[in-house]
């Protein structure tokens, strides 16, 4: 990295940074736009912290596949902004209890800095253009409302508590409960995962149930499989039953290891697939990473069995892009082949969730943390409503969609319809 030649912008926005710091109203500056030579680095979150009584900025490098963090003090996070911005990174975004500033380096050179209040704090937003100097900003100090807590070890609300054995059999957190840096991108999702599934818990009243049966296809190495049998069984205090359902014998062997290994009760694992796992009565239906019409049996297992709750990350959208026959007014942009794959996932996905609220069901689609076999990041979550309602209106948007796409069959619609 080399460093770029100061300008009054550079050195004015340094000069706020410094400021903000000092009077402890920093909440965040973001390095982003990058063009350096590190490919895999796509922009730096810098915070406050302190740690033992020392202030200090945190610094999380946020690379593609997973996130490291340094901590330096305030004279040297300094120097490293000198010799990056501008050069390696074209645009900084500073948020302050007071203020938002905003650096950026256009690509002919031209630097823009530009200043307004942060209208989370305050109501009086006036923008404010400091590509010339002001004077009344060299003579008052930026203002801030009150202290906040910088404490480095301040807790995190989390959904699972790191000292859970489960996590330190499966490699997530060493003997001492810290997660394992490699771990760091499971232990996120994990968390994750439990929070999406906790406000369905709430919103579907499960947690009141005598016992609660969870059905998990696709299980793998169970990271998830052990985090909702410990979250409702452990934190919650249901009774609970969780069968894991997996193809790979050896897998299915390791999980039920762990599981004895922990004397754990309630949790089970299988060898089999979502086609051809009996039936029973199940609460909650998960299949991550279901791929192409793994997904639909496994939606219309859920719905088959009554259950309340039905999560899904579909991937490998293969039926029905081969049916999908381009409107004549989108032909120029579904011809090329990223656009094609990416317009028959959204319809696969969408046709799911109407299918879903067609049945009873409450849904959304959203993005979730892919998945370490995965770039697919897209969740379907399904909560089975209380009261009915007509659902002629869906049915016929269902059918408007396939019309206006030339699709003869979705395999979720057929095996609901093999049901009837």
């Amino acid at each position: 990295m080399t460093t770029v030649p100061a300008t009054h912008e550079l050195e004015q926005f340094l000069t706020y940074i410094q400021q903000v710091f000092n009077d402890s109203s920093l909440q965040r500056l973001v390095l982003s736009k990058y063009v350096g030579s590190d490919t895999e680095l796509e922009r730096i979150t810098i915070r406050p912290v302190k740690i033992k009584d020392e202030s200090l900025l945190s610094f999380l490098y946020e690379y593609r596949t997973r996130h490291i963090t340094k901590n330096h003090p305030i004279t040297e996070a300094v120097a490293l902004w000198q010799q990056w911005l501008g050069q390696d990174f074209k645009n900084a975004h500073l948020l302050s209890d007071a203020w938002e500033i905003q650096l950026s380096f256009s690509k002919k050179g031209k630097v823009l800095l530009n200043k307004h209040r942060n209208k989370n704090t305050t109501n009086n937003a006036t923008d404010e253009s400091l590509e010339h100097d002001n004077e009344n900003d060299k003579k008052k100090p930026l203002a801030h409302d009150k202290q906040k807590p910088l404490a480095h070890d301040k807790k995190k609300h989390r959904f699972v508590e790191q000292s859970r054995p489960y996590l330190r059999e499966l490699g997530i957190t060493d003997n001492n409960g810290q997660i394992i840096p490699a771990m760091s991108r499971k232990w996120k999702q994990i968390n994750k995962f439990i929070e999406v599934l906790s406000s369905a818990i709430d919103s579907t009243g499960i947690a009141h149930r005598e016992e609660v049966h969870i059905a998990d296809f696709g299980s793998g190495k169970a990271y998830l499989t052990f985090a909702v049998h410990d979250y409702l069984s452990a934190q919650l205090g249901v009774k609970t039953q969780v069968t894991g359902v997996e193809l790979r014998q050896p897998l299915v062997d390791l999980c039920n290891q762990t599981a004895s290994k922990l004397c754990l009760s309630g949790i089970q694992f299988e060898q089999g697939d979502v086609q051809h796992f009996a039936v029973r009565g199940i609460n909650i239906m998960i299949a991550l990473h279901a791929c192409d019409t793994a997904t639909d049996y496994a939606i219309h297992m859920g719905i088959r069995s009554g259950a309340e709750i039905i999560m899904c990350s579909p991937c490998c959208h293969k039926q029905i892009r081969p049916q999908l026959k381009s409107p004549s007014l989108l032909e120029p942009i579904l011809h090329h082949g990223i656009h094609l794959g990416q317009e028959a996932e959204m319809v696969t996905d969408g046709l799911r969730a109407l299918l879903l609220e067609a049945n009873g069901y409450d849904t959304q689609v959203f993005e979730f943390i892919s998945l370490e076999h995965t770039s697919k990041n897209k969740m379907i979550l399904a909560q089975k409503r209380k009261i009915a309602r007509d659902n002629s209106a869906i049915l016929l948007q269902i059918k408007a969609i396939k019309e206006f796409y030339g699709i003869t069959e979705h395999c979720l619609e057929r095996l609901l319809k093999d049901n009837v």
